[in-house]
């Protein structure tokens, strides 16, 4: 018993200290990420920690800007923050701060960093939260439920792991709070840890659906089930070698795939194999849903793809949420680092296109254009106070289109808002930038110069024969028409309004053989008196068939009336 009492038994030290797995190294002020490498290649690794604040420069944000190819970039600029635990904290309180989304913990002792935690080494990809049973069956139809089950058995039996991810978890998280988001269970995304292909397949078969696979990603979509549509993803991690570019993937775990996401807000998952529905959220976007903020998951997001700077947008202006602030620095930051030669136009148009489709489009290309996220068409353009005011009318002026039958892309009439009060060299480069070329680029150009002369031509008219204003709007392409009506002002907006509903439809009673018959001779003269015919009942001097026969009948006798009608 004495030789027992007296022998040392190793121990795991369950305080912060004892758990440092990463070194610590104050970050010159001056160096670079690649001189920070080079500098943690000579130490055999660690992070730089910025003296005087609680901020790591982490050593995969350095290892990123290098592949990037940043490595002049300052390396105090990757720094994140980071919470401070005390040498002799417990275990507990740094899985606490972990699990709120940290990606590190730094430790002290005596005012003195001693060290640094990292998610890996606790396990992070274990760390999960609250069953989702309830919450799920309040928000998702049986349908999706029983749908969802079915893939996470499916997947079980086969050795691997099923997670619902992405918006539909987001959603169902807010569906109680004061936005009254309600999730859209008609489009169910699921990541597989495993072979998701080959699940999709057995689940559009059992159901009789329609599958579409797309092997080199490892995705497939089911579409005709009863709740919509389902995308299968297998896990993956990305890795981007230029700014802008789309990433290569490679298979990965469930954590590869959540790190790999836009926001924290996006990056929780719900289990699906255990029936138990737990949520996985180890970067931290629970926390992030109560802040009612949205946060990348490490500096260089938006550099790495320009276009979350769009979606952090469209959620903000949606959820009435707020961009923290070292995800504003990473916003600046990468907008200070364009161009994007990588980055396609059709990327970001498709972009601006789901502003569009958004509940809130104004607020979204509002804040957009507040933070200078269309310099990326071009470093000249700028948002000014008029190009405000007509992205802020945008969905007016589409409903309106849309109430009038007016068939232009809303796309076209977006892009006229952002570059229709820019200098002429500035707008062509914005809309080449978006890639259009050809007619749709000749329309588009014809349609800028067509909106203000419309406009200017319609206040010279205002007292004229409603005749006259008609004659100036009709045969415009319906993209002309939605300029003019979005840079116009109210009476502007009202001439269109009226000729929209009143004067286009107007036509001529008698026919051209009836004209014939009344002494006007075949050939060109025929159209051109149905034309004068049109705008008599514009003007409102013929109101029926008799006024019509009366006016041909002058007309073709040569009388006065006929030559005063004219030259008006």
């Amino acid at each position: 018993m004495t030789a027992r009492r007296a022998h040392a038994y190793p121990q795991v030290d369950p305080r912060a200290g004892g758990l440092v797995d990463m070194r610590v190294i104050a970050c010159p002020a001056d160096v670079s990420a690649a001189g920070a490498v080079a500098l943690l290649q000579k130490r055999s690794g660690g992070a730089l920690v910025l003296p005087g604040r609680r901020a790591l420069v982490l050593p995969e944000d350095l290892a990123r800007a290098v592949t990037l190819g940043l490595g002049t970039l300052p390396a105090a600029e990757l720094a994140r923050p980071v919470p401070v635990a005390l040498a002799g904290d417990p275990e507990i309180s740094v899985r606490r701060r972990l699990r709120a989304g940290a990606p590190a913990v730094l430790v002290i002792d005596r005012f003195r960093p001693i060290g640094a935690i990292g998610r890996a080494g606790l396990g992070a990809d274990a760390v999960g939260g609250p069953s989702l049973v309830a919450r799920l069956r309040s928000c998702l139809s049986s349908d999706a439920l029983e749908l969802l089950g079915e893939v996470g058995r499916l997947a079980e039996a086969a050795g691997q792991r099923a997670f619902a991810v992405g918006g539909i978890v987001r959603d169902v998280l807010l569906a109680d709070g004061p936005r009254g988001v309600r999730p859209d269970s008609r489009d169910l995304d699921v990541v597989v840890e495993g072979d998701a292909i080959a699940i999709a397949r057995r689940i559009a078969r059992g159901r009789g659906a329609t599958l579409t696979v797309h092997d080199s990603f490892g995705t497939a979509s089911i579409e005709g089930l009863r709740v919509g549509r389902l995308d299968l993803v297998t896990a993956r991690a990305e890795r981007y070698q230029s700014p802008g570019a789309l990433p290569t993937v490679r298979p990965g775990t469930i954590l590869d795939d959540l790190e790999r996401r836009d926001f924290a807000l996006n990056a929780m998952a719900v289990e699906l194999g255990s029936g138990a529905l737990g949520l996985l959220d180890p970067l931290g976007g629970r926390r992030d849903l109560l802040r009612r903020r949205i946060r990348v998951l490490h500096p260089l997001s938006f550099v790495e793809d320009p276009t979350r700077i769009f979606r952090a947008a469209r959620y903000a202006a949606r959820l009435g949420f707020a961009l923290e602030r070292e995800t504003l620095r990473a916003q600046a930051r990468a907008l200070r680092l364009a161009p994007y030669p990588a980055l396609s136009g059709a990327r970001i148009a498709a972009e601006i296109e789901r502003v569009l489709e958004d509940a809130a489009p104004a607020a979204a290309f509002a804040r957009l254009g507040t933070a200078g996220a269309f310099r990326l068409l071009d470093h000249r353009l700028r948002f000014s106070r008029a190009t405000a005011a007509r992205v802020g009318a945008l969905p007016r002026a589409l409903e309106w289109m849309r109430a009038h039958g007016l068939a232009a892309s809303p796309l076209e009439l977006a892009v006229l808002a952002l570059v229709g009060e820019q200098a002429d060299e500035v707008a062509l480069a914005g809309l080449k930038r978006l890639g259009f070329a050809g007619e749709p680029l000749a329309r588009l150009v014809r349609a800028r110069a067509g909106g203000p002369v419309i406009a200017e031509r319609l206040a010279a008219l205002s007292s004229a024969r409603p005749s006259r204003r008609a004659a100036l709007l009709r045969d415009r392409p319906p993209i002309e028409l939605g300029w003019a009506w979005l840079r116009g002002d109210r009476r502007g907006r009202a001439t269109l309004d009226w000729y929209l509903g009143e004067a286009a439809g107007v036509r001529a009673v008698l026919g051209g053989e009836e004209l014939v018959a009344l002494g006007v001779p075949r050939g060109p003269a025929v159209g051109r008196v149905l034309g004068e015919l049109r705008d008599a009942r514009i003007d409102g001097a013929a109101r029926s068939r008799a006024d019509e026969e009366a006016l041909v009948r002058s007309w073709t006798e040569g009388r006065p009336d006929s030559t005063e009608r004219k030259e008006g």
